[in-house]
């Protein structure tokens, strides 16, 4: 049986003569002049090239067939040639006559684009001219997701994903209109060619199987699932589909694996999910939205026991890094995407998606979100080792009684918690903003007593207050006794004894950090401060380093408590700290150094 796609009748009827939107080449032309030309339109106005047309009587070439060439070929030479920066359609097109030609849809690049041989050039409908840098301008502009694909139709938008759209956008008053004003309305379909035809951001949200395949392949999502936190994976799909149906397909397969802790608040129960679904929908949002979809990548996200990573084809918007995601003014890569996803209530139009994952994953006890930027890709790591469920409730109450508890607020309180102390320019850092931008936020949570300030001049520090820290299990009440403490890990009979003492102590006076008292006779039974440093020590010793989550689960101390006598035996000189926050940091014996 033939081949049906090579027997497909053009879209466009009577092939077109060369011109502004449309090139002719000859069946023999040279890969590299076949990305010349695909370069110059595309840094024009985009169009089709038509390869095994004569450039004279638009007949076929007089020897060969254009079904020789094969279409992936093509499209693989035009992508590599350019760079990696341009993707086209490539397909085969019977002519009168029986003989094949090539119609090779290039789309209108979003910034300029160099030829093979790093000219940089576009198509004046006659000959291929060098661009101008005041030429450039306009094209950098340019919305990809707003370009109409030459060859689209109406019958490349699946009527079921219409009406998913449409079922998402009842607030729009545009919902209540039949399907071609409903989609017209949101831009998603626009007057071509003498017919109305589907834009790529169309075809993105409601496109058939087919017309993903053709016109965005590179739309693809790939889900994996790792058992362990390592790099070899159980699970594996691959999902081409409207957008839509690929957050419904994601939110499946994520929460099939995802757990929760109940955490009661009085008379309310908080469920805190390894992965709020809230946070990563967003974050996969926000992937789709603003990838580059003109890189020919697809998005991948990885699901891990301790967290999600979605790794998003092309960097961050001009502009905006990790340090300054919070405060830079939002930038849309694709405007007519983000407008549309706006306008049905998926996304934020203000462009605060990335504070919502910061204050839903600060409130819930965990680290704010995690950005890596690279020159062609942002990977965003959504980490769930744990949380502290007395976080949680003191958030939540005091949340209540102040009845506003800023995200600001939110990241001071969680690093201090996390951290125990930071100077002014450490929270400045974590808040990103100028240091001098901080003080008046600084004295606000002073003033509701939530912070306290510790220290003069330039050794001024910040801490939780003695209040916050009794609600979250870091001080105790006065006149309460400390618990026993509980060793929860295997450890060596050196690491015992020194827990069992006696212990040879050395003045703990002159040692001990801020905040750190020596046990009272009632509290007799709990570790003293030189006993803890000395278990520190022999932890160190005996796996060549030691953590905070190890201090702090072998001797039951707060993490505000382990931290203070790590650093102390740090700024004394007997450990050496490695790597960076709570979760990496480690802590060598110097000596080993």
């Amino acid at each position: 049986m033939t081949d049906p796609s090579t027997q497909a009748l053009s879209p466009l009827g009577v092939l077109p003569p060369p011109g502004v939107n449309c090139v002719h080449l000859p069946l023999q032309v040279s890969p590299q002049d076949l990305a010349r030309h695909a370069v110059g339109l595309a840094n024009a106005r985009g169009g089709t090239i038509l390869v095994g047309v004569d450039a004279v009587g638009d007949s076929p070439a007089s020897q060969g067939d254009a079904g020789e060439l094969h279409p992936l070929m093509i499209t693989h030479a035009i992508f590599e040639l350019s760079g990696g920066r341009l993707t086209v359609n490539v397909q085969h097109h019977r002519v009168p006559g029986g003989r094949r030609v090539l119609a090779v849809f290039v789309p209108q690049a979003p910034y300029v684009l160099a030829a093979p041989d790093g000219a940089v050039i576009a198509w004046d409908g006659q000959n291929l001219v060098p661009v101008a840098g005041a030429d450039a301008e306009p094209v950098a502009a340019q919305d990809y997701t707003a370009v109409v694909p030459p060859d689209a139709s109406l019958a490349d938008l699946d009527p079921a994903e219409v009406a998913r759209l449409r079922n998402l956008g009842r607030r729009v008053e545009a919902a209540n209109l039949p399907d071609l004003d409903f989609l017209r309305e949101l831009g998603l379909i626009v007057h071509s060619g003498g017919a109305l035809r589907p834009t790529l951001a169309a075809i993105l949200l409601a496109g058939t199987p087919a017309a993903l395949k053709a016109h965005v392949p590179q739309a693809e999502v790939c889900f994996y699932y790792h058992q362990t936190p390592d790099v070899e994976f159980q699970f594996r799909e691959d999902l081409l589909r409207p957008i839509p149906s690929l957050l419904t397909r994601l939110q499946e397969l994520i929460q099939a694996r995802n757990r929760f802790t109940p955490v009661q608040v009085g008379l309310f129960r908080i469920e805190v999910w390894d992965q709020d679904e809230a946070v990563y929908r967003e974050a996969l949002l926000n992937a789709l939205t603003h990838r580059e979809y003109t890189l020919r990548d697809a998005v991948q996200v990885h699901l891990y026991p301790d967290r999600l990573e979605i790794m998003n084809p092309g960097g961050l918007p001009g502009g905006i890094t990790p340090g300054n995601i919070l405060r830079h003014q939002p930038k849309r890569r694709n405007p007519l995407l983000a407008e549309v996803l706006s306008r049905l209530g998926l996304v934020e139009r203000a462009g605060v998606g990335v504070d919502k994952m910061y204050g839903l994953m600060l409130r819930h006890g965990k680290e704010p979100p995690e950005f890596t930027s690279y020159a062609d890709a942002v990977t965003l790591a959504l980490h769930s080792p744990g949380f502290d469920a007395e976080f949680v409730r003191f958030v939540a109450r005091k949340q209540e009684e102040m009845q506003t508890l800023s995200l600001d607020m939110l990241i001071v309180l969680s690093l201090l918690a996390r951290e125990g102390e930071a100077t002014r320019a450490t929270l400045a850092r974590a808040l990103q903003l100028p240091e001098d931008r901080t003080p008046r936020l600084l004295r606000g949570m002073e003033q509701h007593g939530l912070i306290a300030r510790t220290g003069v001049g330039r050794g001024i520090a910040y801490e939780l207050s003695a209040e916050v820290q009794v609600a979250l299990g870091q001080r105790r009440p006065a006149g309460q006794d400390k618990a026993p403490a509980v060793v929860r890990e295997p450890v060596s009979p050196e690491t015992a004894a020194v827990m069992a003492g006696p212990v040879s102590r050395t003045p703990a006076r002159a040692t001990a950090p801020r905040a750190w008292r020596e046990p009272a006779a009632s509290e007799a039974q709990g570790p003293s401060l030189a006993e803890v440093r000395a278990v520190a020590l022999a932890l160190a010793r005996e796996r060549g380093r030691v953590r905070n989550v190890d201090l702090r689960e072998t001797c039951r101390l707060s993490t505000q408590q382990a931290w203070r006598v790590l650093r102390r035996l740090v700024l004394d000189g007997q450990l050496v700290k490695t790597g960076t926050g709570t979760r990496d940091a480690a802590y060598e014996l110097a000596a080993r150094r």
